[in-house]
């Protein structure tokens, strides 16, 4: 693994009007006045675990060796939840255990996960409601000053990773979901070219559509502008996801996609 950088990333579900991300920053500019920290967003829909997985997983790989990815969404705060740190032969990753982390794990390789343990990295609190500035907030500052990760606690092997939704042939059909609404109302989802060539290769023809609710969208648009206004296409994405999109238009509003929602390859 490297050496954690100075550079810790934010994302969470916590918005931008309450005091929650500047209490976070404070606690780690306390202990660390050098670090510094990116905001990945936050404006995660509340609780959304799916969400934050897929956006962390579309933009962590951009960032340097050692930096720290800090995820703090977090519907069983103050329970019995565990949370981990996951260090990787890139990167370091704070985070509850709540299957967030569930690409990273999948992705990176030389992959550790310790559950944080050590109350060295937790601040004295009147209540159980703010992890992510008690326990998530100081693990990562403790990093960015040299802190091994063996230092939290032990290894574990039983961490949460979300439900197995991977794209899946069903005889003819090849079956996939939306994993993600971006802020342009396109809807994401889990097909990729490869799924795409099995399909081919399963069916011995090429794909006639693409079903969602009851629409049935035709042909593979290679950019926007090549759909036709008020339509839904779609499109391989440059993360390599099949969208569906709506030339200068919602399709999420406009055809009532939601994150979850099966499509079907035809």
């Amino acid at each position: 693994m490297p050496s954690a950088i100075s550079l810790v990333t934010l994302l969470t579900d916590f918005g931008d009007t309450d005091y929650f991300v500047p209490s976070m920053k404070g606690v780690m500019l306390g202990i660390n006045p050098q670090i510094r920290t990116v905001d990945l967003t936050h404006q995660i829909p509340p609780h959304g675990i799916e969400q934050a997985a897929f956006f962390l997983k579309s933009c962590y790989q951009y960032y340097p060796d050692g930096t720290i990815h800090l995820v703090v969404v977090d519907p069983d705060v103050g329970s019995n939840r565990r949370a981990l740190l996951v260090s990787t032969a890139r990167y370091f990753f704070v985070a509850p255990d709540n299957g967030i982390l569930s690409y990273i794990i999948q992705e990176e390789s030389s992959v550790e996960v310790r559950a944080i343990e050590n109350k060295q990295y937790r601040l004295d609190s009147a209540g159980a409601t703010f992890d992510g500035r008690d326990l998530f907030a100081p693990s990562a500052a403790w990093l960015t000053k040299g802190q091994m990760p063996g230092s939290y606690g032990r290894l574990i092997y039983d961490y949460v990773t979300l439900p197995d939704h991977a794209p899946k042939m069903q005889q003819q059909v090849l079956q996939g979901r939306i994993m993600y609404i971006d802020h342009f109302g396109n809807a994401i989802t889990n097909i990729t070219p490869i799924e795409i060539e099995t399909f081919r290769s399963v069916t011995k023809q090429e794909c006639s559509g693409l079903r969602v609710i009851d629409l049935t969208i035709k042909g593979l648009k290679t950019y926007y502008g090549e759909g036709a206004t008020g339509l839904p296409e779609m499109l391989i994405n440059s993360n390599g996801h099949l969208e569906i999109f709506i030339k200068q238009g919602r399709a999420a509003d406009r055809c009532g996609l939601q994150v979850g929602q099966h499509v079907e390859l035809i």
